[in-house]
This record gives C-alpha cells, sequence and structure tokens, in this order.
C-alpha cells in the first residue's frame, strides 16, 4: 500500500506564510531557531506564530548546536513541536531531550548514511539535505543517488527542492516527507503561497504516479 508523502514547510517567519502552507495541505511548518540563518526566528516568534496551526499540523523547530538552555528554551515555548538537529548533534546529545526529533544528515559522496541512521536510531527520521558550507542545505539538491535502499530509519528529502523536481525526487527516493524552503520563496524567509501551493499540488501529484506504479 502506497504511503502518502508528509510536507514540511520550513523557514517561516510570517503569518500570512503559515496561513498559506496550511491551506495549501502542509502536514508540519518549521520554524528555524539558529541564529545566523536569514530565516531565523525568535522563539517568542516561534511560538505566536505556532499558535496558529491547526489540529495535526505539526510544528518543527530547527536547532543548530544549541546550548541545553536554548533547547529548553524551544521545548517550553513550543510543547507540540518535532525537534530538528541540524548541526554536530551527538546522538545522546539528540536523545537527552527526551523529545521526538528529526535528525539531518549532510549527503556527499562517500558519507555512510547506514551508519550514520543507525548511531540515530532514536530520531523518527533522518533529514537528508546537501553538504554545503555552513549548516542547511542552502537551496542545492544533491545526488539522490547517493541514497542507498536500506536505510534503517525513514528518511526526509530536502535540499534544493521545488514543484518542478519534488516529483521526480519522490518517485525515485520515496521518502516518507519532503522538506522545502527556499523552493517556495519570493526573498529569504518570505514565502510566496502560490509556489507553496504548487509545491504541495506536485507532492499529490507523485503519490498518484506512485499508487498508480504499484497496481
Amino acid at each position: 500500500m502506497n504511503q502518502r508523502t508528509r510536507i514540511k514547510i520550513c523557514g517561516l517567519t510570517r503569518e500570512a506564510d503559515v496561513d498559506a502552507a496550511v491551506e495549501a495541505g502542509a502536514d508540519a511548518i518549521g520554524f528555524v531557531l539558529y541564529p545566523k540563518s536569514p530565516r531565523q526566528v525568535s522563539v517568542a516568534r516561534a511560538a505566536d506564530l505556532a499558535q496558529r496551526l491547526p489540529p495535526f499540523v505539526m510544528p518543527v523547530a530547527l536547532l543548530v548546536n544549541a546550548s541545553d538552555g536554548e533547547v529548553a528554551d524551544a521545548v517550553s515555548a513550543l510543547p507540540q513541536a518535532l525537534l530538528q538537529f541540524h548541526g554536530d548533534e551527538t546522538p545522546a546529545r539528540c536523545d537527552a531531550t527526551g523529545r521526538p526529533y528529526l535528525r539531518a544528515a549532510r549527503m556527499a559522496a562517500g558519507f555512510d548514511l547506514v551508519d550514520f541512521a543507525q548511531q540515530f536510531s532514536n530520531a523518527q527520521a533522518i533529514l537528508l539535505d546537501a553538504h554545503v558550507e555552513g549548516y542547511g542545505g542552502g537551496g542545492k539538491v544533491f545526488d539522490w543517488s547517493l541514497i542507498p535502499s536500506n536505510v534503517p530509519r525513514p528518511v526526509v528529502l530536502s535540499g534544493g527542492l521545488h514543484a518542478g523536481n519534488v516529483i521526480e525526487g519522490i518517485l525515485q527516493v520515496r521518502p516518507c516527507a519532503v522538506d522545502v524552503s527556499s523552493g517556495v520563496e519570493a526573498a529569504k524567509g518570505i514565502k510566496d503561497a502560490d509556489l507553496i501551493r504548487r509545491f504541495c499540488e506536485a507532492v499529490r501529484e507523485a503519490d498518484a504516479r506512485a499508487a498508480d506504479s504499484e497496481t
């Protein structure tokens, strides 16, 4: 039976963008709490925006090498949030929060994703992003053929996705979810409602094609 691909829209900073993502059918909304990101919002701002989310739309708090205090603040302000660790966090560091989490992997030739996923065996899923300077994928697509077929955790496909390539990505990788940020933006941190809608429609089209191929 074909599973529906979940949709995460990341890096939201405005009420209108949160509303557009929800209306388009997003399953999760990502708030970047990393101070060096152009899409960064404060914990208080993220909490305000998260209050707009209806039931069954998950807030996600993206953290990069955050201190214990910063993690605690995020957990306190966003009690329903899934945590996304996008830095150099160890398995012990991620597990210590006692909260469900995603662990980002920076994909490059020679990277052992199977071993990485085994180390983070308590992660809800491994989020696959491009390996670029700094943290985050920089809106770049990585070589999907680098993804082995035997990853022992569900994978979230990220990195340079947009409405024009997400169908191919879903059909090739068959991830549990896809994650988009720059691919639905008018400018960094400013989303485009039409691009969000088209992206979500493309994901649904990919799922329909996948279902047809299995019948």
